[in-house]
């Protein structure tokens, strides 16, 4: 059975047992009502005494209006009857009405909806009756218990219209995202359990879309460019089979051995970046001293290559992250630019604070990038041209790996050309 149908129907059974222990109880009630208890005998009895001494002393008339005022003030109908049914103030024959009483003393046997009962006189030449309704006609409260009953109804309705269908939703996304709909969410905004539920459906589901793209683009970005190597590797494996020169043939194969490696390396650290959030090691960090320590790595590359880094860092800067991907980033970032500045000129890098944001520029003396490719320089594989690639080394990795790193701590990566030059700005979230 449905949700919608259970929650519906528990209601509605919750419903009809309170209904029925309402109209049980208020038969319990009348039941004690038309029992009077011990005070409404004693006051019957009271009211016969009086009603017969109006009779007997005054005759007819007095009694007539005795029961008058009885009537008035006290519900039911009552009557004074001799012993045989006969109505002392009319003469009418009350004999059957009589024969239909009981007395009153205890509870009646069954339930009725008009009761009759009498009381007779001590000395046996009096019956004083009572005629009375039940307390509770049921059929006239009966549209109020059912307009009652349809309005708890309505909230029950709406109580499991509101369980039932945001989990239908769910259902329906989940459907979908089974499917291969990778970017369907649930974007629940309750407050409760099962806004709980889709929120935590939302994150999985984050996750897993996470995985997959960076399985494909692997994938794809694999398929694509292990070709070259693979054929340039094959080509270097037969030329030192054949060549005279055998050294210099094995060398060369050691270096497209060499750049494969670093081919296959950046491709498993982009997958490791991105790949799996939850496997990061996040910790509070000093970023001035991080970068002090990225730019006293590669200051040994800088000056290989002629190059100097200047070094300008804010103290006391904290932000929450994992220490060994920012690393990574932050330095692909610095080496990127070791690689494209002329010798005998400085590599900036400076870093300052904004508020919460820290920000940390890197700047390069060297060609720049046409500014019309100039987005496309954090995409995977991306070269400005191929002689620069063969010149450096790299495989267009090196910024991709950055950007996607740099995002993953809710910080953005970005570049612009400067006279003369390219500065690259890495902005992340500060600790507050």
């Amino acid at each position: 059975m449905k949700v919608y149908a259970k929650i519906l129907l528990w209601c509605f059974g919750t419903l009809v047992l309170s209904l029925i222990a309402f109209i049980g109880v208020s038969i319990y009630v009348s039941m004690r009502n038309v029992d009077h208890g011990s005070f409404v005998p004693r006051l019957n009895a009271l009211l016969l005494e009086e009603s017969v001494g109006a009779y007997e002393i005054h005759g007819k008339t007095a009694l007539s209006r005795q029961l008058d005022r009885i009537n008035h003030h006290l519900p039911g109908q009552h009557y004074l009857t001799d012993a045989k049914g006969v109505d002392l103030v009319t003469g009418e024959d009350r004999s059957k009405l009589l024969a239909s009483a009981r007395r009153d003393t205890g509870p009646p046997k069954r339930y009725e909806s008009r009761q009759v009962i009498y009381y007779p006189s001590t000395d046996g030449r009096y019956r004083f009756i009572v005629v009375f309704d039940s307390p509770v006609d049921f059929s006239q409260y009966l549209p109020y218990y059912l307009l009652i009953l349809l309005a708890i109804a309505l909230l029950c309705w709406i109580l499991a219209t509101n369980i039932a269908s945001p989990l239908r939703g769910l259902a329906r996304v989940v459907d979908r995202f089974g499917a291969g709909d990778l970017s369907v969410r649930v974007n629940s905004a309750r407050k409760d359990e099962i806004g709980e539920v889709g929120r935590a459906f939302d994150r999985m589901a984050e996750r897993i879309a996470t995985l997959l793209t960076a399985e494909r683009r692997l994938l794809q970005d694999i398929s694509h460019e292990l070709r070259s190597p693979l054929a340039r590797l094959s080509f270097a494996a037969e030329l030192a089979r054949t060549a005279d020169n055998r050294d210099a043939a094995i060398a060369r194969l050691n270096k497209e051995i060499a750049r494969l490696t670093d081919l296959v390396g950046g491709l498993i650290q982009v997958t490791r970046v991105e790949g799996d959030p939850e496997a990061r090691n996040t910790e509070d960090l000093r970023l001035d001293g991080l970068l002090s320590e990225i730019v006293s790595d590669c200051r040994v590359e800088a000056e290989a290559r002629g190059s100097h880094i200047a070094l300008d860092a804010e103290p006391q800067l904290t932000l929450r992250g994992d220490r060994e991907v920012l690393r990574r980033a932050i330095e692909n970032v610095l080496r990127n630019s070791i690689r494209y500045n002329p010798a005998g000129s400085s590599i900036e890098v400076k870093l300052a604070a904004s508020q919460d944001t820290a920000r940390i520029a890197v700047r390069d003396f060297g060609p720049g990038v046409p500014e019309d490719v100039l987005p496309k320089i954090f995409q995977p594989f991306f070269r400005v041209d191929d002689s620069r690639d063969t010149a450096t080394g790299g495989v267009g990795l090196g910024l991709a790996i950055a950007s996607r790193a740099i995002g993953l701590h809710h910080g953005r990566l970005w570049a612009e050309n400067v006279a003369p030059g390219l500065i690259v700005w890495i902005e992340l979230p500060l600790i507050g």
